[in-house]
């Protein structure tokens, strides 16, 4: 399945917009995994041990699945839950399904 696959419900604006430290906390994380990255790309260069590249490799992609675990979280727990106390959770949590599927990948 690929992103296309994926129907998404309300692609214009969220069903429970994010707050401001929300947001704050996740551009923070995404910074911190930019840097990861930027990192890797030096160790790379500096023609670093494979075994250590990996091992960074491996935090990078931690961190990116905590990051996505927690927007998995706050989405089902936030506009999904909205969305069946307004009657459109079948449509929620069918794309909840699918990008949860996709995600696992």
């Amino acid at each position: 399945m690929n992103e296309k696959d994926v129907k998404m419900v309300n692609q214009d604006e969220p069903v429970v917009p994010r707050t401001s430290s929300e947001k704050d906390a996740l551009t923070n994380r995404l910074k911190r995994i930019e840097g990861q990255v930027r990192g890797l790309q030096k160790m790379v260069e500096d023609d670093r041990y494979c075994v250590d590249v990996l091992v960074q490799i491996s935090a990078v992609k931690a961190a990116l699945d905590k990051a996505g675990y927690q927007l998995l979280e706050r989405h089902a727990k936030m506009c999904v839950t909205n969305a069946v106390k307004e009657g459109n959770g079948e449509e929620y949590m069918d794309e909840l399904m699918k990008v949860i599927n996709q995600y696992s990948k």
